[in-house]
């Protein structure tokens, strides 16, 4: 009885991830011929099949950059970007995305141990980070069995220097595993996703003009009221656009 129940189940999960599977093959198919819309149709039924996908969001902006559509390429990039943010393919995509729209907005300045600390928080993912941290501490108990137990100088002294560096390696493991989490689940950038609008100085459209932003520019989401969205570039420019006109990453 338990083995026709094990046979069972396997059948069932086989047979429920079959159509999923059948979805990209048709999808990666469709965009080996040249097939871009059917291609997006395809990537986008597979999301919404099998949840976030850092390999599905990326062919999916491949497709729309193929297909013209910058604004939705760049969003599926900056999505494949927040599940895998060292994968070299997907930044190289996004930047060159990005040299297809108006606003070229730069950055303000960041200090540069900062911009250090971030380049090493983006190099691995969240899931990465984390096995970093747990094999670390791992390693930091045995350090911590060779120290007080061992009867040689030499090995003990080993054991406390190896441990106390191990001990650092997991506390920035764990900061960089929870930072890449915070990215994952607040969620607090956007994209722009009309041809062109008009930042206000309020939540109203009798607010004072401020200046204007163009599809695909990303944006860091500070403040919702209503349909009203509080925005702010990355050079600094904070203002109001409606929630119809931008995409969430």
């Amino acid at each position: 009885m338990k083995k026709l129940f094990f046979i069972l189940t396997a059948i069932l999960i086989t047979t429920t991830h079959l159509p999923a599977q059948d979805i990209l093959q048709t999808a990666n198919e469709a965009y080996a011929k040249g097939d871009f819309t059917k291609a997006i149709e395809g990537y986008e039924a597979a999301l919404k099949e099998n949840g976030e996908s850092a390999a599905v969001y990326y062919n999916l902006g491949n497709s729309y950059y193929k297909a013209g559509k910058i604004a939705p390429s760049i969003l599926n990039y900056e999505r494949a970007l927040l599940l895998e943010p060292g994968n070299g393919d997907i930044r190289f995509n996004l930047e060159i995305a990005k040299l297809k729209t108006v606003d070229k907005i730069e950055p303000v300045g960041e200090f540069f141990l900062t911009s250090w600390f971030h380049s090493i928080e983006d190099s691995l993912s969240t899931d990465a980070w984390s096995r970093f941290a747990i094999a670390c501490f791992i390693l930091l108990i045995g350090c911590l069995f060779l120290f007080f137990f061992s009867r040689k100088i030499l090995i003990k002294q080993f054991g406390f220097y190896a441990g106390v560096s191990l001990l650092v390696l997991v506390i920035f493991g764990n900061i960089f595993a929870c930072n890449q989490k915070k990215s994952l689940t607040q969620r607090d950038n956007a994209v722009i996703f009309v041809p062109t609008t008009t930042i206000k100085s309020s939540p109203s459209d009798s607010g004072t003009d401020l200046f204007i932003l163009h599809e695909g520019a990303k944006v860091k989401l500070k403040n919702q009221i209503g349909n009203w969205n509080e925005i702010e570039t990355a050079d600094g420019n904070v203002g109001w656009i409606k929630g119809s006109e931008i995409a969430v990453i």
